[in-house]
């Protein structure tokens, strides 16, 4: 089944180049020039995931990611962020905004497909196994997508939930930074490891009402586990 893309992007060129792009490439693809466009087009045909500038006339694209990560409706649409933006802080705003990636301007066509693509795929509820796995209080459904922590049903983004369910799959062993972003992020993708402790303090912060974040530990020297040890 073709996966439907929503570019947002106000420069005409630039949005019509990743259009084309993205059409050879067998995607559906709507496109927007602005917050209230992408907000509409969103309202009228859910895609599978939004290509978002940074930039923006009037809501910027950082803002729009906010806004989209607190509705019920979106809050688990991947996103990509495109910025002209090369500084690491800059990029880390952009994931604690709720991007699930980012590509810095001038990109290739490849390298974007090749990004979308890793996103579909680490983000689908549907990948690794259909149990229900229950550990330390946490209980996480991989076909509903539904997460509890203590009876409390946990908020988060598709990555988040796609490295609690690895952490959870592979419990009591230490991870390093590295090692999480082949097995969540999956190989050949180029991000910085500091982009696993963004995410890291996501998923603490959507298992802290329930008082479960303690079971994310960090390894000091070494990276991060899931531990039901104290």
């Amino acid at each position: 089944m073709e996966k439907t893309i929503l570019v947002v992007e106000d420069e005409p060129a630039l949005r019509e180049m990743i259009t084309c792009a993205l059409t050879n490439a067998d995607f559906l693809v709507l496109e927007a020039g602005d917050a209230a466009q992408a907000r509409k087009r969103i309202s009228e045909h859910e895609p599978d995931l939004v290509l978002l500038d940074w930039m923006l006339p009037g809501m910027t694209g950082v803002e729009l990611a906010r806004f989209l990560r607190k509705s019920d409706n979106t809050k688990r649409l991947p996103i990509i962020m495109l910025t002209a933006r090369s500084d690491e802080d800059d990029k880390l705003r952009g994931l604690e905004a709720g991007a699930d990636d980012y590509v810095t301007k001038p990109f290739s066509t490849k390298e974007l497909i090749a990004r979308i693509h890793a996103v579909l795929r680490r983000t689908d509820p549907g990948v690794g196994t259909f149990d229900t796995i229950s550990m330390g209080g946490v209980q996480l459904d991989p076909t509903s997508h539904i997460i509890t922590a203590s009876g409390v049903v946990c908020e988060m983004g598709p990555t988040e939930f796609r490295l609690l369910h690895f952490f959870m799959t592979h419990p009591e062993r230490v991870y390093s930074r590295s090692q999480l972003l082949d097995q969540v992020w999956g190989d050949g993708v180029y991000v910085e490891e500091r982009t696993v402790d963004v995410h890291i303090r996501r998923l603490r912060k959507a298992l802290s009402e329930s008082g479960c974040d303690t079971l994310i530990q960090t390894v000091r020297g070494a990276g991060y586990r899931f531990s039901t040890r104290a």
